[in-house]
């Protein structure tokens, strides 16, 4: 795949998974509890947690306008969902009540994390995209204005 591919593709996939955390995720947890939802009841933690990825998956969708410009965004995404979904495995596994998160919440986490790693422009072709209008720093966007 090639480097205005992945672009492409990346662009779809951060308005995918930002719509799916600004407005999905409470319905799963509403739908299925088991796979999303850590708590029964009423939770605090759980509005905590549907406010964080709600803002998380806003920020998403914008930065899908410009990509390049926000892979600080886009690395944040991915390693916070590699260290939440692993977190999450290891007390859905040590905590046998919690085992659905295995079908849930945890893949979701490590799907979204491998889907922008694959699609995010690296090295040269970053570079390639950056010759071509698309900024890949803050230096870059500050002397192009």
């Amino acid at each position: 795949m090639n480097a205005n591919d992945r672009l492409k593709y990346l662009r779809w996939a951060l308005v995918l998974f930002g719509l799916i955390m600004l407005i999905g995720f409470y319905p799963l947890t509403v739908v299925w509890p088991a796979g999303w939802a850590w708590h029964t009841g009423r939770s605090e933690y759980l509005y905590m947690i549907v406010g964080i990825y709600a803002t998380l998956g806003a920020f998403l969708i914008f930065a899908a306008r410009e990509p390049l410009k926000h892979v600080s965004l886009i690395w944040f995404t991915i390693i916070s969902s590699l260290v939440h979904g692993g977190i999450m495995a290891i007390q859905s596994i040590v905590y046998p009540e919690h085992q659905g998160h295995l079908w849930g919440d945890v893949p979701a986490l490590l799907l979204v994390a491998v889907v922008l790693a694959f699609l995010l422009p690296r090295g040269k072709s970053t570079d390639a995209l950056s010759s071509h209008g698309q900024s890949t720093s803050v230096s870059d966007s500050l002397e192009r204005s």
